[in-house]
C-alpha cells in the first residue's frame, strides 16, 4: 500500500522518536518472537486511538515506523527477573502518526501490557526532546540543511542490520545498501519538495568494527551486523546527501525488518 493511498496521512515534515519504560513483571527467559509482538503491541496502541488508521499502516510498504526490540540488560539465556527494567523506542517517520500513537498510550495508561504471555508494565513514558536518551525530534526541512560532515561519515548499528540482496540476505553494510535503503525511505515519506534523485552510490567502507548477532524470531533467527563502519564519499554532492540521510537514520533505521528490532542505527559523531 503507497502512502497516497492513506487520506489520513497529509504531507508532514516532522519526524519523531518515542521512549516506552517497560518492567518485567515477572522473572524467567523472555519470548523468542518478542520483536514481533513489540510491533504488534505499538499497531494496537495506534488502533486503540484510530482503528482504521492502525489497520492501514500495519499495511504500508515500508512502514512510517521503526521500532525497537526490548533495550536493557539481559541475564544468560535471556533470563530476566521481575522488577528489570527496559525501553520501547519507536522512530515516526510521518508526523500525522504522533499525536494518535501517544493518544493509544494514554488510553492504555500506565500498568499492565502482555507480549507473548509475558507481562510487564508500563512505567513511564518519554515524548519531549530531552527527556529520555532515546528520545528526540527533528524535520525533514531542518535535516535537509544539516551541516557537512565532509568525505566521511560513520555509522553506528546498534541492533543487527542486514539487507535483501537479490534471492539473498547481505549482512554486511555496503554503502550502496545502506544509503540506497535511507534514500528510499526519505523519498517514500518526506515531503515531495524534498526528495532527491536516484542516485548510483560510489562511497567506500573505509574502516569497520562488525560482528555478525542474531535476532530471535518466530520463523528462525535473523542474522545481521552490529558495530559501527566509516563511510568515504569522494563525490561533494553524494557527501552532502549522505549526510543528510545519516542524521535520517536515528529515525528510520536501516535494512529490513526496521519495525521488528533490526537496524537500529546512529550517527556517530566525532
Amino acid at each position: 500500500m503507497e502512502l497516497d493511498m492513506l487520506p489520513q496521512l497529509s504531507e508532514s515534515d516532522n519526524l519523531h522518536a518515542i521512549a516506552i519504560q517497560l518492567v518485567a513483571s515477572k522473572q524467567g527467559a523472555l519470548p523468542r518472537n518478542l520483536n514481533r509482538a513489540t510491533h504488534a503491541q505499538i499497531m494496537t496502541w495506534l488502533s486503540n486511538a484510530d482503528p482504521e488508521l492502525g489497520s492501514q499502516v500495519h499495511n504500508i510498504q515500508g512502514a512510517p515506523l521503526s521500532i525497537s526490540g526490548l533495550i536493557g540488560h539481559r541475564r544468560k539465556k535471556n533470563f530476566v527477573k521481575a522488577g528489570d527494567e527496559f525501553t520501547l523506542r519507536a522512530g515516526i517517520l510521518h508526523g500525522d502518526l504522533i499525536s494518535p500513537l501517544l493518544k493509544g498510550l494514554e488510553n492504555h495508561g500506565l500498568g499492565k501490557v502482555v507480549m507473548v504471555d509475558f507481562p510487564f508494565s508500563i512505567k513511564a513514558i518519554y515524548a519531549m526532546p530531552g527527556s529520555h536518551p532515546h528520545v528526540g525530534s527533528s524535520q525533514y526541512s531542518l535535516l535537509a540543511k544539516a551541516p557537512s560532515l565532509g568525505q566521511d561519515i560513520t555509522l553506528e548499528f546498534l541492533s543487527p542490520t542486514s539487507f535483501k540482496q537479490d534471492q539473498h540476505i547481505q549482512p554486511f553494510p555496503l554503502a550502496h545498501s545502506v544509503f540506497g535503503s535511507l534514500l528510499k525511505r526519505w523519498n517514500t515519506f518526506a515531503p515531495e519538495a524534498l526528495a532527491f534523485p536516484k542516485i548510483q552510490w560510489n562511497g567506500w567502507v573505509a574502516a569497520y568494527d562488525l560482528k555478525t548477532k542474531a535476532i530471535r524470531m518466530e520463523g528462525g533467527p535473523q542474522i545481521g551486523s552490529v558495530g559501527w563502519v566509516k563511510y568515504n564519499f569522494p563525490d561533494p554532492e553524494q557527501a552532502r546527501i549522505a549526510n543528510i540521510l545519516a542524521h535520517f537514520a536515528y529515525f528510520a533505521g536501516v535494512g529490513r525488518k526496521t519495525a521488528m528490532g533490526m537496524g537500529q542505527t546512529r550517527l556517530k559523531q566525532r
